[in-house]
């Protein structure tokens, strides 16, 4: 049997065990699990490997992507770009880090950008935004970070003004607010000024419709949830596990 999983603390909501349980039912695959491994500290990891008969794959969630840099024997160009991992290959008890977020967002993300969309804000500073930033220097996209958190390289929401909500049309909630059950929070932004020339993305997927891109909605915004980049992520992860 070979093992695969999802590492993080908490997994209090799994989209890819459901996806890849589903997945193993639909294909016939009868030779292949998906466990959802909650881990309290990222030292734990070892042992799980150890302990995991046939393990061949991992997927790291909040609040491991960076942390879990230091366990990994080798590790792909987006990974050593970004600083963060989110799929591991498990293969001569070697750990082989990828970034599979990247092709996931890029695809869905893609979907619904308009020739006027130029810059973007990125709320929040974590693992997930860094692939983010990735893919939109990728396609020269200017971009500014948001974050509650006093960095060097970002601005603070209370910054955010209604002339910068219509210059940087496109806004990328890479946040956890908003996810079920907490579904009445959302980024404080001055939603009031969006319009239709706005693209508000959110990487979270449940619940479908979050409050960010409701509100968003209620102004004319293109909405995206992080849906169908979490279904071109898992495929991914799926295809480097086996090949």
């Amino acid at each position: 049997m070979n093992h695969f999983g999802l590492i993080g603390y908490p997994l209090t909501h799994s989209f890819s065990k459901k996806y890849f349980d589903q997945k193993f039912i639909e294909k016939h695959i009868h030779d292949a699990s998906f466990s959802l491994w909650e881990l309290e500290n990222i030292n734990q990891l070892p042992e799980l490997i150890k302990s995991t008969v046939g393990i061949k794959g991992i997927c790291i969630t909040i609040p491991y992507k960076k942390k879990v840099l230091e366990y990994l024997d080798e590790s792909d160009d987006a990974v050593k770009a970004i600083g963060a991992c989110n799929c591991i290959k498990i293969k001569n008890d070697k750990l082989f880090g990828y970034n599979t977020d990247i092709l996931g967002f890029k695809l869905s993300f893609m979907n619904n950008l308009q020739p006027n969309h130029k810059k973007a804000l990125v709320l929040g500073s974590g693992g997930a935004s860094a692939g983010i930033e990735y893919v939109l220097k990728e396609l020269n996209i200017e971009y500014l970070i948001v974050s509650r958190q006093n960095l060097s390289n970002n601005i603070n929401y209370t910054d955010i003004s209604d002339e910068m909500i219509n210059d940087y049309q496109i806004i990328i909630n890479c946040t956890p607010l908003g996810t079920y059950p907490n579904i009445d929070t959302c980024p404080p932004l001055p939603y009031d000024t969006m319009t239709s020339s706005n693209y508000l993305f959110d990487l979270v997927y449940n619940p479908e419709e979050t409050l960010f891109l409701k509100k968003g909605k209620e102004k004319g915004a293109i909405i995206q949830n992080g849906y169908d980049m979490l279904v071109h992520q898992a495929e991914e992860n799926w295809r480097i596990w086996n090949s």
